[in-house]
């Protein structure tokens, strides 16, 4: 995912960018609102700083959003009511308060860019993986031909699993997708919920764990 980090301060952008780039984001950095426009059809999301030097960041917020849908989170200092609901109301999608995690900042990153992504464009259709089939529209799971019962965060763990088709689906993102957040305890019941599921679907090699990144399909579903 294509990250654009609008922040004026070098300690902050130091030491986000890294972090950020850990976690399988790209990051472009810019220090000031000049030349932000130009660069919105190239990335997926913008973390935009609202204590620009030479524009003020909700002003910038407002021309991003006139020409543009791209995602917008608002990282700011700024930790007043009226100040979120200033920058929500010139077009952002959500605010984060200084200091916050990385952890968190990820995740409402990977969640505002599936809710934009996925807006009239998800494929709610089964998908098979060997004999375990997951229909997302109808919100069931079988294996070999046997309904399985899962709860609700068991069945999203497992649809976003399989929709990643073979590929790394991000810690972050789930639990951006599942849990809304990505604290110490969600990271723990999002490994107990992995675990529940490999136990319930009879198929314990069926997701596999890439340590420090995510889970993914152990192959590629039909």
């Amino acid at each position: 995912m294509r990250v654009l980090l609008v922040e004026d301060d070098d300690r902050v952008a130091h030491a986000l960018v890294p972090a950020l780039v850990k976690r399988g984001l790209a990051v472009r950095r810019m220090a000031q609102g000049k030349g932000v426009l130009d660069l919105v059809g190239e990335v997926d999301v913008i973390l935009l700083d609202l204590g620009l030097p030479d524009i003020d960041g909700m002003t910038l917020c407002r021309q991003i959003r006139a020409v543009s849908d791209v995602s917008v989170i608002v990282v700011s200092a700024r930790g007043e009511v009226d100040d979120r609901i200033l920058a929500l109301q010139a077009g952002a999608d959500d605010y984060l308060v200084k200091p916050y995690d990385v952890g968190e900042l990820v995740a409402r990153v990977h969640a505002v860019r599936r809710r934009s992504t996925d807006r009239g464009q998800v494929d709610t259709g089964p998908i098979m993986f060997d004999d375990v089939r997951v229909d997302i529209g109808r919100h069931e799971v079988t294996v070999a031909g046997e309904p399985i019962g899962l709860s609700r965060k068991e069945f999203q763990v497992l649809a976003l699993v399989m929709s990643a088709r073979g590929a790394v689906c991000p810690r972050d993102q789930i639990l951006a997708e599942v849990w809304g957040r990505g604290g110490a305890a969600e990271n723990r019941s999002l490994d107990v919920h992995v675990a529940t599921l490999r136990t319930k679907l009879g198929r314990p090699a069926l997701i596999e764990t890439v340590r420090g990144v995510g889970y993914r399909l152990a192959g590629r579903p039909e």
